[in-house]
């Protein structure tokens, strides 16, 4: 079943399911960067502290079925190009969340005043994250050897997207 999902700026109230969304991805190890996970004491600042941040939400149900996190990727000079990470917990994938959330994120970039949003890591294995950024308009940049340290130890190469918006 396709949830009817309203993508929205989030609210206090959506931290919790925020931060355990989060923490899931952080925790598969294939594709955040980040190690820490957010505790009930830094979610709050950490999500305040991005220039936008969207959530999924099923409207059925009210749960947050994704989110995402826009910033700038730069200062000064290149401060017109921003970066985002997105999260959809392991039960909604496949439902297209991922997608809308990429939407929305590259409308709020443009309306911020951003130029260009650019993925700096995108793990070469993460196919359907590469697929989707590519059906909507994102170009590869080039790929970065080894540039992912795997939960394991391994080591894979990420890949470089950009989009104008």
């Amino acid at each position: 079943m396709n949830p009817d999902i309203l993508i929205r700026k989030y609210e206090p109230k959506d931290l919790p399911a925020m931060a355990a969304i989060w923490n899931e991805v952080v925790e598969e190890g294939i594709a955040f960067p980040q190690e820490d996970y957010l505790t009930e004491a830094d979610r709050a600042d950490f999500f305040e502290s991005q220039s936008y941040c969207g959530v999924a939400e099923d409207t059925a149900s009210g749960d947050i079925a994704g989110l995402y996190i826009l910033h700038p990727n730069n200062v000064g000079r290149c401060g017109h190009i921003c970066n985002a990470s997105y999260a959809v917990p392991s039960g909604s994938r496949g439902l297209h969340i991922g997608e809308k959330l990429v939407l929305d994120c590259i409308r709020q970039a443009h309306n911020i005043g951003f130029k260009i949003l650019q993925f700096n890591a995108v793990v070469v294995s993460n196919i359907h994250a590469r697929h989707l950024y590519e059906r909507v308009g994102f170009r590869l940049l080039g790929t970065v050897p080894q540039g992912f340290r795997l939960k394991d130890g391994r080591y894979e190469d990420i890949c470089l997207y950009y989009i104008e918006v």
